[in-house]
């Protein structure tokens, strides 16, 4: 059966009454803002995680604890998690690079870690300045660290659909890192589409694959809409067993090794598309996009999503200010005599 049918019966069965749960996961308040050239005031980001947490996200990635002169866009990263409201069945994580950042992070009150590292080889030396294997040492203190304080850890695996340099990365060897942070007691793991190379045939090979083999792991994944694929490979993985998705808030994000690509997927636009195909998301679309709204004043320019430039599907204008002289026009011509 191919992909494309497949996705398709999934739907038919939404269609005909089934509501199956998909969880959110917002992480535009990290993966978005950090690109940024503009800073996001502290007292906006904390409103804006505020606005998110409202929307009903099951997860918001609120910040990173790094170099400040790495990443200035998140040197707030302490304040914000501090200050936020929490509501109640949010998790709140953030990413940490290494034990000094997890410190920090776990005095702020971060409920998750989220730890970062790719599959390939190629890709973490260029973007981390390491081996795989050295960063695989460095996490694994950061994750004993966090056993000790009682906080869970995610690992996103950067690149697992492709790498940039390299091509194809082997199912083997993304199976193969998954397994080994797996046994070291990571709650979950997010597989990355980091520079959009994902494609529905290979994201439901490896969804499967995933979930096949560790059943009990929290799997999320993580789509660019890099070459316009992102809906398409979330109903991919949706149709092989996941339902766990990162966002971002105005599809904002990128990486820097996709130069002139688009960044994450959608918040707003892939909520907008399974609330339609009747899947329950918890989120409640309406303050989704007024929190999208607010980020062209924020960032300073345009944002990609296409759902608050057109609306949402039944969002519905006004007739035309003449609309009633033209329809009596045209009852006119229908009632004369043809000949």
């Amino acid at each position: 059966m191919s992909v494309s049918m497949s996705v398709s019966m999934s739907a038919t069965k939404v269609w005909n009454g089934a509501r199956k749960r998909i969880y959110m996961q917002e992480v535009g308040t990290r993966d978005g803002l950090q690109v940024e050239a503009a800073f996001v005031p502290t007292e906006d980001k904390i409103a804006l995680v505020d606005a998110l947490s409202e929307a009903g996200m099951a997860k918001i990635e609120v910040s990173a604890f790094v170099s400040p002169q790495a990443i200035p866009a998140l040197r707030d990263a302490e304040r914000v998690l501090r200050e936020i409201r929490r509501r109640p069945g949010v998790v709140y994580t953030a990413l940490v690079p290494n034990v000094r950042g997890a410190e920090r992070a776990i005095d702020a009150r971060t409920d998750e870690l989220n730890l970062v590292m790719s599959a390939s080889e190629s890709h973490n030396l260029s973007n981390l300045r390491m081996t795989r294997e050295q960063s695989f040492a460095a996490l694994s203190e950061v994750a004993a660290l966090a056993r000790g304080a009682g906080v869970p850890v995610n690992i996103s695996l950067s690149c697992s659909f492709g790498c940039p340099m390299e091509g194809d990365v082997p199912e083997t060897v993304v199976l193969g890192w998954v397994e080994r942070f797996v046994a070291l007691g990571a709650r979950g793991v997010t597989l990355c589409d980091t520079t959009g190379m994902a494609h529905p045939g290979l994201v439901s090979a490896l969804t499967q694959a995933v979930r096949k083999r560790w059943p009990a792991t929290e799997l999320t994944l993580h789509f660019h809409n890099t070459r316009g694929m992102g809906l398409a490979n979330v109903l991919a993985a949706i149709d092989a067993g996941a339902d766990r998705f990162d966002a971002s808030l105005g599809g904002l994000g990128g990486c820097p090794y996709a130069p002139g690509a688009t960044g994450n997927v959608c918040s707003e636009e892939i909520v907008h598309a399974l609330e339609l195909m009747g899947y329950d998301t918890g989120v409640d679309l309406a303050r989704l996009l007024a929190a999208s709204k607010r980020l062209p004043a924020l960032i300073g320019h345009d944002i990609p999503s296409q759902i608050v430039k057109a609306g949402r599907r039944l969002d519905l204008h006004p007739v035309p200010a003449d609309f009633e002289a033209i329809r009596e026009r045209a009852l006119a011509r229908q009632s004369k005599p043809q000949n």
